[in-house]
């Protein structure tokens, strides 16, 4: 397969091949082998066999949820999956951006793809065809409990394969309708079984984990290396990371961020002493040991993502090859909800790491001597210029915000649907939250960063700083973008380009 492609063939897909779908960096190829089209389809030709041999199956010929004890009449069967998609018409809230949208519908057919959900291989090609034109349905974020699964939010996607509901094309909104009729796109009319093999899933959950996973992985190398510039500005002891302290306590995530500390910093400040300095603030000292809880914890959270995102998760499963239709709870979001609200915690512990960091940066009383609020203004027009004062005020408060989403979602399980949905997972809500988190704690990142190495620069003013290349590198690759901060400017534009270099993942890192 081309390395432009990621090929959908019901075979393992990893959190990247997502990212790569959202972010257009990599288009999706849906299988069109005679052997794959017939797996696929097999189960939508043992739907209807059962249909016309027992007339009866769960969501094709009942009504859903605690509806299923309604019977359908075989000349209504038909209209059911419309039915479906049409009562969930009822999210609100922002919309998914169009990265999301794309995960979202990139790891819907990777499950349907399974080839246990009892649709037709044409389905899988609308969806596929959906993104190779990113025409993306427009899908309010608010409105599922994580069981039984996204339906609300998934009912668009439905909805938009029938020709119904809004999209996002060519950066405009538009009806569906009249997208497909300028491209010449026939609606689908959904069969027995694919409104519900559509929407009862984690689709959307699992497309926001894939999306988080990434951003968490880039901000705990990125943490890491303003680690390395607020040592270096602030005169750190060096030997906190010192290889051998951190054979004692083996975590290899906190081991692997050590490691990456001591490659950044000067030969000098690792081979002299410093018996001036100790021991540093927690913000420096224990660095290693907080952001090394995410870098232990990325693994275990890709475990679960790909786990989900390599499922079948509706309900019920058709299993065509023995014959059986099998019922469950497939569609519960628990895994994704527990990744998540983990996720979520330990990527705020970077955001209040870093405040605290810039917290000793800007306070002269713990600054080992740099200008108040790292100002750059000459002696005469000092007492007129603050900084980063504000700076700082800003990132407390994103950090506080970061802080208080940390309550776990899935812990808040509501009874649902005449208590049929009696315990739910809260999947969604968690991964919302999750991506919030994130976005907040890129925010103090980007402002961190940008005052990091105002600090580096001041601190070697009076002579120069004989730094490593990697943290050479971030300093000029900051400065192609942000100049030094001399006279009181607002920041408000310069914090928005960095912020959206580090969602580019621009700053060179750690290999």
């Amino acid at each position: 397969m081309a390395n432009n492609t990621v090929l959908v063939d019901g075979g393992q897909l990893t959190i990247e091949d997502i990212c790569h779908i959202a972010k257009q960096a990599k288009s999706l190829k849906l299988d069109d082998t005679a052997f794959f089209k017939a797996r696929i389809n097999k189960g939508a030709e043992f739907i209807n066999t059962l249909l016309r041999e027992e007339g009866f199956v769960y969501g094709v010929t009942t009504g859903y949820g605690d509806s299923c004890t309604v019977s359908i009449p075989m000349e209504h069967v038909a209209d059911l999956s419309r039915h479906l998609y049409t009562f969930h018409g009822c999210g609100l809230g922002a919309h998914f951006d169009p990265a999301q949208t794309r995960a979202i519908m990139a790891v819907r057919i990777n499950s349907l793809a399974q080839g246990f959900s009892g649709v037709r291989y044409t389905l899988l090609e609308r969806i596929s065809g959906l993104l190779d034109h990113d025409i993306l349905p427009l899908i309010p974020q608010e409105g599922s409990v994580g069981a039984s699964g996204d339906l609300t939010p998934l009912s668009y996607l439905a909805a938009v394969l029938a020709g119904e509901r809004e999209v996002c094309y060519q950066g405009q909104v538009r009806s569906a309708a009249s997208v497909f009729k300028a491209l010449c796109i026939t609606p689908l009319t959904l069969n027995p079984k694919e409104g519900l093999a559509i929407m009862n899933g984690t689709a959307v959950m699992t497309a926001l984990a894939c999306l988080a996973h990434q951003r968490a992985a880039y901000l705990a190398q990125l943490n890491t290396r303003i680690t390395s510039l607020v040592s270096i500005a602030l005169q750190g002891n060096a030997g906190h990371f010192d290889e051998r302290l951190f054979g004692v306590k083996p975590h290899a995530g906190q081991i692997k961020v050590a490691g990456r500390i001591r490659g950044d910093l000067p030969v000098a400040a690792l081979t002299g002493r410093n018996d001036t300095r100790l021991q540093d603030r927690y913000s420096l000292r224990c660095a290693p040991h907080i952001i090394g809880v995410l870098e232990d914890a990325l693994p275990w959270f890709r475990q679960f993502i790909e786990n989900e995102l390599n499922s079948a998760n509706d309900n019920p499963i058709i299993d065509a090859e023995n014959g059986r239709v099998l019922h469950g709870g497939h569609f519960y979001g628990g895994h994704i909800a527990f990744a998540m609200d983990s996720m979520k915690t330990a990527v705020a512990n970077l955001a209040d790491l870093m405040d605290r960091q810039l917290a000793q940066l800007v306070d002269p009383k713990f600054n080992q001597g740099l200008p108040a609020n790292l100002s750059g203004a000459k002696a005469e027009h000092a007492m007129l210029n603050h900084g980063f004062k504000a700076v700082q005020i800003a990132v407390s408060a994103w950090t506080a915000e970061a802080l208080k989403l940390t309550m776990p979602a899935s812990v808040f399980s509501r009874s649902t649907e005449c208590h049929n949905q009696d315990k739910v997972s809260m999947g969604t809500i968690a991964a919302r939250d999750c991506i919030r988190v994130l976005e907040l704690t890129e925010q103090v990142a980007a402002a961190t960063l940008i005052a990091a190495v105002q600090a580096v620069e001041l601190r070697g003013a009076g002579q120069p700083l004989v730094l490593g290349a990697n943290v050479s590198l971030t300093l000029s690759q900051v400065r192609e973008h942000v100049p030094f901060l001399e006279s009181d400017r607002a920041l408000e534009q310069p914090l928005r380009l960095c912020l959206g270099l580090i969602r580019d993942e621009y700053w060179s890192l750690y290999e």
